[in-house]
């Protein structure tokens, strides 16, 4: 990671794209500077976006500060419809992240399973290939499952295109976080953590899942062990600086 000067001003700053015209900035060398670092990877994010957040753990989990650029997705139709965001995800989802190079990497997992393989300390997933399986499975059981039928696109289309009213849709959503989260919940190992004693990429996908499913206010009486998971993650700086309402776009 490189070196920033000092700066006695502020530990966060920014470094505009064309705010020097004597000296341009290349884009991929825009970058906010935490402390000392300097990053040079840009993350696309919406504050509510469970996609999003899981990205963010990841980074904050593997001290790797970032741009963030917002895109609102609910917001002039939605900023990930337009044609400069079509450009970086013609998918028209977040996250996106931008690295160094100005490649594009998509889909929380595949970001998220770079960044373990390219900065591997702190790990995510565990060495032991059976171990890794069973972070894997709860992983992909909150965002293969769960997720994708409770995504603002999913809900949107009932609303709009099938013309369900509020109530239809919030049962919907409801009964699949319901019905995943009895499962999970059977499958998590002594604590603190999803899987005993480690943090690992099934943490980072099922906190961001227990903050949409307390938006929508989904009843959790019955899952004592996520929700002590969660109360676990939430402790640790990685977490809580990823948290929707302490992002740059909060409202």
């Amino acid at each position: 990671m490189r070196k920033a000067p000092d700066s006695s001003k502020s530990n966060l700053s920014v470094s505009p794209q064309g705010s020097s015209p004597a000296s341009p900035t290349p884009a991929k060398l825009v970058a906010i500077v935490i402390g000392a670092q300097v990053c040079l990877v840009k993350l696309y994010s919406y504050f509510r976006s469970s996609a999003a957040y899981r990205v963010r753990i990841a980074l904050n989990f593997k001290n790797m500060p970032y741009e963030m650029v917002a895109v609102h997705l609910t917001k002039d139709g939605g900023q990930q419809r337009k044609p400069a965001f079509r450009a970086v995800n013609p998918q028209m989802r977040v996250p996106a992240l931008e690295l160094d190079g100005g490649e594009i990497l998509t889909q929380s997992l595949a970001i998220i399973e770079y960044l373990d393989e390219t900065h591997p300390e702190p790990p995510l997933l565990p060495k032991d290939a059976l171990a890794r399986a069973k972070v894997r499975a709860i992983a992909d059981m909150i965002a293969c499952d769960i997720h994708p039928l409770n995504n603002l696109a999913a809900l949107q289309y009932i609303k709009r295109q099938l013309k369900h009213e509020q109530p239809d849709i919030d049962a919907w959503y409801h009964h699949w976080i319901i019905e995943g989260f009895t499962a999970i919940e059977a499958m998590i190992t002594p604590g603190p953590y999803t899987c005993d004693g480690q943090v690992t990429l099934a943490d980072v996908c099922l906190v961001p899942q227990l903050f949409n499913a307390r938006r929508l206010k989904v009843p959790l009486d019955g899952f004592p062990k996520i929700v002590a998971v969660e109360g676990s993650c939430l402790k640790l700086p990685a977490f809580d600086k990823a948290r929707p309402e302490n992002q740059p776009d909060a409202e």
